[in-house]
């Protein structure tokens, strides 16, 4: 490909190279954008006039919105993750204090006072108070305690990286067939139990750290089967009434 000259390269020769990869959006705009770095680098170099590559849009990607795990999916996990493990122990922190991944794996057991864990947001730099349910604190309670950290690596040295979570997880996700629920959706799960529990938006977001709008987000789904179900109770009553 030495032979090949960067000047004779036109637009519709970038286009045909994005549209081919059409069935692999992530590669086709990945490659645009390498593309597009190195034709800008032409042009410095004065090998062309001009970046065939700037102003080419991307593909556009459709992302499924993340949505709690089903309880079903969550008592098979619990139980694909016995008491001990650190699979285990991550799932039952995020559910338990509805903190961002992030936040969860860089937790040390010097962050637990009186019965709660104390949190700085990362993101936000809130601090919040978050008491630790029944079922975390049975996790709490069987995890080892070799590293100031909660969730540590293999040999116990450090904090558990986000990687080496996510990929964990993602095996026992394999494993129960739900490859359709992340790591992220733990804290979904955490807003929306909140809320079926019957908490207003202020209590979830006492847990959560979370903004008013981002209380809704999380909850939008669960909430609309709640009152459509309330709604639908309601005018049942209405029509024995008449």
């Amino acid at each position: 490909m030495s032979d090949v000259n960067p000047a004779n390269m036109k637009r519709k020769d970038v286009i045909r190279l994005r549209d081919t990869n059409a069935d692999k959006v992530y590669f086709a705009n990945y490659s645009l954008r390498v593309l597009r770095v190195l034709m800008e680098h032409c042009v410095d170099l004065g090998w062309c006039d001009a970046n065939p590559a700037k102003g080419v849009s991307e593909l556009r990607t459709v992302s499924a919105e993340r949505e709690p795990w089903p309880r079903d999916s969550l008592a098979r996990y619990r139980a694909a993750c016995p008491l001990g493990t650190r699979e285990r122990l991550v799932m039952e922190l995020c559910v338990g204090t509805g903190q961002r991944i992030g936040d969860v794996l860089g937790m040390r057991w010097s962050d637990i006072q009186d019965g709660a864990f104390v949190v700085k947001q990362s993101k936000t730099g809130k601090e919040l108070w978050v008491p630790i349910l029944p079922q975390l604190q049975a996790a709490l309670d069987a995890a080892s305690r070799h590293s100031i950290f909660i969730l540590t690596n293999e040999r116990g040295t450090n904090r558990w990286s986000y990687r080496g979570a996510s990929q964990a997880v993602r095996k026992i996700r394999e494993q129960i067939g739900a490859l359709s629920y992340d790591i992220h959706s733990w804290r979904y799960n955490a807003a929306c139990e909140l809320l079926e529990a019957g908490c207003e938006d202020d209590l979830i977001a006492a847990v959560t750290g979370q903004s008013p709008a981002m209380v809704l987000h999380y909850t939008k789904k669960v909430r609309q089967r709640m009152r459509a179900k309330q709604a639908q109770q309601m005018r049942t009553e209405q029509k024995r009434n008449v």
